[in-house]
């Protein structure tokens, strides 16, 4: 009996658009539901995680497709008519969806094999970051540590990353400290959207320079700003020296960044952005 659901237009775009993990690019099939009455549905997968899209009335809906679950509420809601709608449900999907599902699988893992089973995992995904980062020509070393595992590179600018599995949250914590100009290639991929913020007046001319540049950054106070809200990347940058004043705005000023809540799919994406 054929399948009475049509493809979403849109599911072979967005499945191009996230990262082929270990080789494997996402796959696209029909849903095997259908989520809204009448609408084209497609669901994609990378190995045992998949995503249903649903597009009706102009809208696009992406939602997880967990385990013996129906996908009722979606993760993501966005306009079709939008310039390029792919590529903004490409940007939610990596920034929170796909990690929110590494946090529940974690959490499963911790409840079943327990929180060592977690670290393993995500030393894997690691290894896999890792030699991403070689094949774009970094030299990331291994670091072993008493609360987890991390790798350590320096980029085209002299700034130091590090990328760290410290606890079983089934997340990556990406740390940085350098110039702050070696953060402006990276921080387009690694915040969340800047839809809905607004530069602010308080802070410091450093903070302003940063939070004009980037809406998502708040100042926290004259030498600090933050980021990130519920479900997405979080974090703060701010100025390494403890007593350099926060009035000159100069690119070449070093920062420490840190950036949690990372999923592997971006961090595989913002590669090519941090060497």
């Amino acid at each position: 009996m054929p399948h009475a659901v049509s493809h979403a237009v849109t599911a072979a775009r967005l499945a191009a658009l996230l990262p082929a993990r270990r080789g494997q690019a996402w796959q696209v099939t029909l849903g095997p539901y259908s989520v809204r009455p009448n609408a084209a549905t497609s669901r994609i997968t990378s190995g045992d995680r998949a995503l249903v899209i649903a597009e009706s009335g102009g809208v696009i809906e992406v939602f997880a497709d967990r385990l013996d679950l129906f996908a009722v509420t979606p993760e993501i809601v966005v306009d079709a008519s939008g310039p390029d709608p792919a590529e903004v449900l490409a940007a939610r999907v990596l920034g929170s969806v796909l990690p929110r599902l590494e946090r529940e699988t974690a959490n499963t893992t911790v409840h079943t094999h327990g929180w060592h089973q977690v670290i393993i995992d995500k030393a894997a995904e690691l290894n896999e970051v890792g030699f991403t980062l070689i094949d774009h020509g970094a030299r990331p070393a291994p670091v072993p540590r008493d609360d987890g595992v991390g790798i350590e590179w320096v980029d085209r600018t002299g700034g130091e990353w590090g990328l760290w599995v410290l606890t079983p949250t089934g997340n990556f914590t990406l740390s940085y400290a350098g110039p702050v100009a070696g953060l402006y290639d990276a921080l387009p991929v690694l915040l969340p959207s800047a839809e809905g913020h607004q530069a602010a007046d308080a802070g410091s001319n450093f903070t302003r320079h940063l939070s004009n540049r980037f809406p998502q950054l708040r100042p926290l106070d004259h030498r600090t700003v933050e980021f990130g809200g519920y479900g997405d990347t979080k974090g703060v940058i701010a100025l390494s020296a403890g007593d350099e004043p926060a009035d000159r705005p100069d690119d070449n000023r070093r920062v420490a960044a840190e950036f949690g809540r990372l999923g592997a799919d971006l961090l595989l994406t913002a590669v090519p952005h941090l060497v």
